[in-house]
């Protein structure tokens, strides 16, 4: 029988808070087992080895609380333990810790790539996070004999050609434009293409050269191709000078036409030139490709501003608002806690920018000049560049026009920072507002947390309910859960109101009787308002449930249509005998607990909606069958007509579809009779 494992530094240090007053001798107890488990924790230090490598501390929940990298393992994560940090951020950090992990690794860019993995995929709370789901467009020259243009967003492959990457979609649709006005290529899929007999309308206009039915020719069409990728690689000047030699070439000849339509082409290009942002010189002194990089940090958010500039052509800039930032910027055990506020504000925004540059650039393909509003460690540069081949370089306190264009990046930063203080802002006022309202007891607005539920049906068929979350003033969509409500007379709102309600707090409930209520900041716990929409009758019920339960029933509060039905005009029904609550028109609090509502009703009645069309189809019994996918499922019932016709069908008629075997024939038809 393996002996009982020491209980965890955190574990034992919270008993004994929750002890305090009780016999000394066990006090006594609990201080020498908090003792022992500080001490495993710092023998595992001490065997740290002198080698680079990632490092996790984690928490007695095993949740993952920092991940860093380091040239020297030892070295670096011995220096957290060997300082009084006090009640600093980074102190009471290093108090949760009660397990670590290493990986060893051979460089420190492995170490930096591996640090950058973890941190997206853990997420843990004191490291500064990225969150950029959406991959950058291009814009992409498909390999073919008349190569078409198109907008594409997704992994790049060496089959075809890229230029980019854009900062939005716009940037590149603008350029798809330019060049079926200026190069006129073709844009329409090879399928189109390949079946014309005549011309579409594109060519009408002038904004495509025919390739699909010969009205030009192959060699010419290269041309303009080529012409194309120079354009989009920066050397606008030298294809105006090719066109303007062809031009003169063509007149010299009397060919008027083709000179008049070449004339056109330089006309628009200059055109586009002009309506260029940066002066031509002022791009040729940044070079082709750069990114421009501005930090900011106010109000304990951050905001990284990235310029992009390609081909010589700035694509404009987009704006990104890291997470944790507030108490990631405070961990570092090298920061002076004498310093004054400009020089730590100053060290954070230098830790975000360098955040941002390490977990932006590891995806995709850096350009090889980064102009940066702050200093930038030159070991993370010679990481990135030996690990994306690219070699790269970064310039801070730029000269002459670089200067100009970091300050309207850093000035850009200034205003989206702003910009978002000014909203969220707005947004914890209006939950102050809710909060007031209800004359709730909340001490943290930020962890006030709503949990607002509808129902949906059409005429009683494909039941659904919806519970939508509300918490750190702002919907929490990962948080959404959908119900299908079973067993109930169809139509029958209360029951199907009971049975969301049971199968949502029953679990928490045994866990409020057996524990009591879970903390503010715990991942599991009850919110602090239970919306319901509905009135007296909705409300009644939420509130047995409760009572049934155990439960606290002043926190049910039903969202009552006013008269007439009309948006404004809800009415705040509460389960624990208060009156009524109404609220002006323009109350924020109303708005706050409508948009809630609103919320919820959105989710609901999409997912009844999928749900019975699915009921209607037959898909979803289809999908149960063990090797039916959604190509076999749409030919089965375009073959019979519906899930009726499926089910009418013989086995014999159920092989004769493209796709289905005999003996998976034979299962269908186990499964549908």
């Amino acid at each position: 029988m393996s002996p009982k494992a020491p209980p965890d530094f955190h574990e034992v240090v919270a008993v004994a808070r929750a002890t305090e007053g009780e016999d000394s001798a066990q006090q006594q107890v609990l201080r020498e087992a908090a003792t022992q488990a500080r001490e495993r924790v710092l023998a595992e230090v001490q065997a740290l080895p002198n080698l680079p490598g990632v490092y996790r501390y984690f928490d007695a929940q095993a949740g993952v609380l920092y991940v860093g990298k380091a040239r020297d393992l030892k070295k670096r994560v011995s220096s957290y333990f060997q300082k009084d940090l006090g009640g600093t951020r980074i102190g009471l950090m290093v108090a949760r810790i009660v397990r670590l992990e290493t990986t060893v690794v051979r460089t420190e860019a492995e170490a930096l790539l591996l640090e950058n993995t973890l941190i997206k995929t853990l997420n843990p709370k004191f490291n500064i996070l990225f969150r950029d789901d959406k991959s950058y467009p291009y814009l992409k020259l498909v390999s073919h004999a008349f190569p078409r243009v198109a907008y594409y967003r997704g992994a790049v492959d060496r089959k075809h050609k890229y230029f980019g990457p854009y900062p939005g979609a716009w940037p590149v649709r603008e350029a798809i434009q330019l060049i079926q006005k200026v190069f006129k290529l073709r844009t329409c899929e090879d399928t189109v293409f390949n079946n014309r007999s005549r011309p579409c309308l594109l060519y009408q206009i002038r904004r495509c050269s025919g390739p699909c039915v010969g009205l030009i020719s192959p060699a010419d069409y290269a041309r303009d191709v080529r012409d194309t990728e120079r354009f989009l690689l920066g050397e606008q000047q030298q294809v105006v000078e090719e066109l303007q030699a062809q031009m003169m070439a063509h007149a010299e000849v009397l060919e008027y036409e083709k000179a008049a339509e070449l004339r056109n082409r330089i006309a628009a290009l200059a055109q586009v030139r002009a309506q260029q942002s940066v002066e031509e010189s002022s791009l040729s002194s940044l070079g082709r490709d750069v990114d421009i990089l501005a930090v900011k940090v106010a109000g304990g958010r951050a905001c990284v501003n990235l310029a992009m500039v390609r081909g010589g052509r700035h694509l404009g800039d987009r704006a990104f608002f890291p997470t944790h930032v507030e108490d990631a910027t405070a961990v570092d055990v090298d920061d002076d806690a004498s310093a004054d506020a400009s020089v730590r504000t100053a060290r954070s925004e230098q830790k975000v920018l360098q955040a941002f540059i390490s977990q932006h650039y590891l995806q995709g393909t850096p350009p090889p000049l980064l102009l940066v509003s702050h200093v930038v460690d030159k070991d993370l540069l010679l990481a990135l560049s030996e690990q994306t081949g690219v070699k790269i370089s970064a310039q801070h306190q730029p000269r002459e026009q670089r200067r100009i264009w970091l300050e309207m990046a850093v000035k850009g930063c200034e205003l989206a920072l702003a910009r978002l203080l000014s909203e969220e802002g707005s947004q914890r006022e209006r939950t102050r507002a809710l909060v007031d309202a209800l004359d709730l007891p909340v001490d943290d607005l930020d962890t006030f947390r709503v949990e607002c539920f509808d129902i949906s049906h059409t005429a009683g068929e494909a039941t659904q309910a919806s519970c939508v979350v509300f918490q750190d003033h702002k919907m929490q969509n990962s948080e959404y859960r959908r119900f299908n409500i079973d067993g109930i007379t169809g139509g029958d709102d209360y029951a199907a109101m009971r049975q969301v309600l049971t199968r949502r707090y029953a679990k928490l409930a045994e866990i409020v009787t057996a524990e009591g209520p879970p903390a503010a900041t715990a991942k599991v716990r009850l919110p602090d308002v239970v919306l319901v929409d509905g009135g007296r009758g909705q409300v009644s019920m939420a509130r047995e449930v409760f009572e049934g339960l155990g439960l606290d029933v002043s926190l049910i509060v039903g969202v009552e249509k006013g008269e007439g039905r009309k948006v404004g005009l809800e009415e705040l029904v509460f389960a624990d005998g208060r009156e009524k609550l109404s609220l002006p028109p323009d109350s924020a609090a109303l708005m706050l607990v409508a948009q809630i509502r609103d919320e919820a009703h959105r989710f609901a009645i999409t997912g009844m909606r999928a749900k019975r069309a699915s009921i209607r189809t037959g898909g979803s019994r289809l999908e149960d069958i063990g090797g039916i996918g959604p190509k076999k499922r749409a030919k089965l019932l375009q073959r019979f007509g519906g899930v009726r016709g499926v089910e009418a069908a013989s086995v014999d008629d159920l092989a004769g579809v493209v796709g289905i075997s005999r003996e998976l024939a034979e299962e269908i038809y186990r499964a549908l009779h």
